[in-house]
This record gives C-alpha cells, structure tokens and sequence, in this order.
C-alpha cells in the first residue's frame, strides 16, 4: 500500500488515469482515493475516527487535561472496493474477499 502522503506529493488527480492506462491494482488506505478510480482500500473507519475526535473535544471542553486522556488505536476498519474499477482491470474478487467488504462503490 502507499501512503496517501505520496500520492499527494505524485499528483493525485492524474493517479487514476495512470492506473488506468498501466492496468495495476491499487490498494489505498482512504475511501476517497477508490472513489477516485483505486481498486479498494482498508484503513481506520473516518466515522468511527469523527465521533471518538467529537468525545475527547467534548471531555477537554468540559476541562479534562488532554494529558489526562488515554491513547487509543482505531477499532473499525472499511473495507471498500470499487467494481467498476475491478471490472476495468478484468478482476473478478473471490467472494472470500467480497464478503468483508464493508462498502461497494458501483
């Protein structure tokens, strides 16, 4: 997988076209990029990530010590796939993997 920090620094938004034209998988770690034409991505659950981020605010606003807070690692991951994307590259998913998928991108 790579960082989402070196396609930025590539050129996201030609990214796609070259996967395209090149006929590789791409595996990303943000559902963005497989909006944008990647093949699938599995990382963090952004929701997940928002409302843990909105429970610390409302701790520190209420005048708990950040400090004070603990540390924690995501527990819930997306699995997104994009079969247009995988149609393009004549992939066919085993359905193994189809069905931990958390979302499909048509």
């Amino acid at each position: 997988m790579v960082p989402d920090i070196l396609l930025s620094v590539l050129g996201t938004p030609q990214f796609p076209d070259f996967v395209a034209r090149s006929r590789l998988p791409s595996m990303h770690n943000s559902r963005f990029d497989v909006e944008a034409g990647g093949l699938m991505s599995y990382g963090p659950s952004r929701t997940s990530a928002a409302h843990r981020t909105a429970y610390y605010v409302d701790r520190i606003l209420k005048g708990t010590k950040p400090a004070d807070l603990p540390v924690e690692q995501p527990m819930t991951f997306d699995f997104v796939v994009n079969l247009k994307t995988a149609q393009a590259l004549r992939l066919t998913l085993p359905n193994d993997i189809m069905l931990q998928v958390t979302e499909v991108i048509q």
